[in-house]
């Protein structure tokens, strides 16, 4: 394995971004190739066998781009596919659900915990499940937000149409006294300033993607894997449809121009 390999990144749409956005800025020279799959977003509304074979492809996808490392920057594929990708992966797979747990019941003093996600992550109970292992005294209160995706995706972060929805979603997760909130969903983080507002100032949000990407500076730096160059990574952006779209939403998410936006058409995911 070369060093100068580049870290490779999955999610359904744009979320996986929050994750990206936290390696760079702790590993700037880290080169790095991210696979949205767009054309099939959300994914948390999908069954587990779907999530299972769309999370497949993109691996095998990101496998042909000589990565050495896969991050599944996606709340739904990390609760549902991470064995499986792990399984038959010939590289490390690092999901969001572990790093998320471990950095809630850090936070919190009353162990009383919030989880919001896709129907998937909250179906499959992965966060509740997690946490209960580490600490089972914890109280975990779980709340699938499907439309958080779309608003994400559309760009409509601080719209009134956000706030309205999210006081729909959250006020019975208030009303467990809960001090910390796992924003289950990586592009739930795109609308923390309303999940904030909503939830008030005494609750943490807790976004898996800042711990992910410690592990992730981790495991690289415990088999001197990081890249050592003193230049910029690059970074390369494929995605399964409406590259236009993902650009401007990501640019303005990301706060500075990207390039290297590849369309990949779905046969090439699906004929392997």
């Amino acid at each position: 394995m070369n060093r100068t390999n580049p870290i490779g990144f999955f999610d359904s749409g744009i979320g996986g971004l929050t994750v990206v956005r936290a390696v760079t800025n702790l590993m700037p020279n880290e080169n790095i190739v991210y696979f949205g799959d767009t054309a099939r977003v959300p994914y948390g509304s999908k069954s587990n066998d779907t999530v299972i074979e769309y999370s497949i492809q993109a691996a095998n996808f990101l496998l042909r781009k000589n990565i050495k490392l896969l991050v599944v920057a996606c709340n739904t594929a990390s609760s549902v596919a991470l064995n499986e990708l792990r399984r038959f992966l010939t590289v490390p797979v690092i999901g969001m659900i572990e790093p998320g747990s471990q950095m809630a019941l850090s936070e919190s003093r009353n162990r009383k915990i919030g989880v919001i996600g896709t129907y998937a992550t909250i179906n499959n109970k992965a966060y509740s499940k997690q946490i209960k292992k580490l600490d089972p005294k914890a109280q975990v209160y779980e709340k699938a937000c499907p439309l958080f995706v779309p608003l994400a995706e559309e760009g409509m972060t601080n719209h009134k149409a956000a706030e309205l929805i999210a006081k729909e979603y959250l006020t019975e997760l208030k009303d467990k006294n809960i001090d910390s909130l796992i924003l289950g969903c990586t592009h739930y983080p795109l609308l923390s300033d309303t999940i904030q507002k909503v939830m008030g100032k005494k609750v943490k949000l807790i976004d898996s993607g800042t711990p992910a990407a410690k592990i992730v500076q981790d495991y690289l730096n415990g088999r001197q894997l990081r890249n050592n160059s003193v230049h910029e990574g690059q970074h390369e952006y494929y995605v399964s449809d409406l590259p236009a779209k993902f650009k401007a939403i990501a640019e303005r998410f990301l706060g500075k121009k990207i390039k290297n936006i590849h369309k990949v058409e779905l046969e090439e995911l699906t004929n392997e």
